[in-house]
């Protein structure tokens, strides 16, 4: 039985949503029956809309950072401080403690390292993020922004990995504290 096309790209959209949430939470070691069965599809149902878990896994991937990126602009959009408000907001308790509608690159940075199937999606969605970050946050000078920007992210995700990891909340507190609190003054 063949499904109006808008309802195939509504089930599509939600095996995404579905899909990069759960990586994110988990990582790519989640299975694809689990991933359907979250959109409310049977896994069969799978391959009608991707050839493989890693043609899924590079479009999560894609929506996972546009889901990021897209509450960021809203929060700093019309903010006289952007970068502190992305600070506050990034380099949060609320952000540590929800990793599935957070940040990818904290989530999922290190298994893409060993993952050759979304390096190149990732790579296009960090120099987005970079650029975006240089405007936003930017300087007069053109490649001092670019630095500055490259700086601030690896910051940030740096210090949320580390702020998730610790098993000592109060430490955990302190680094996401800390961090935010040195570059808002940089």
């Amino acid at each position: 039985m063949r499904y109006p096309a808008s309802e195939t790209a509504e089930k599509h959209e939600r095996i995404l949503n579905e899909a990069a949430k759960l990586f994110r939470e988990r990582g790519f070691a989640v299975g694809v029956a689990e991933i359907m069965q979250a959109a409310g599809l049977t896994h069969g149902a799978f391959y009608a809309h991707f050839k493989s878990k890693d043609d899924l896994a590079a479009e999560a991937l894609v929506r996972a950072f546009s889901q990021s990126s897209d509450r960021a602009y809203a929060a700093t959009a019309n903010a006289m401080e952007a970068k502190q408000v992305f600070l506050e907001r990034y380099l949060s308790a609320k952000h540590r403690d929800r990793p599935g509608a957070g940040c990818a690159i904290a989530a999922l940075g290190a298994e893409i390292a060993r993952n050759m199937a979304v390096r190149a999606p990732f790579t296009e969605q960090v120099k987005r993020m970079i650029a975006g970050m240089a405007t936003s946050f930017g300087r007069k000078h053109k490649a001092s922004a670019r630095q500055n920007a490259m700086h601030l992210l690896s910051a940030v995700v740096g210090a949320l990995i580390l702020a998730r990891a610790v098993d000592d909340p109060k430490l955990s507190d302190e680094i996401l504290a800390s961090v935010r609190e040195r570059l808002a003054s940089t």
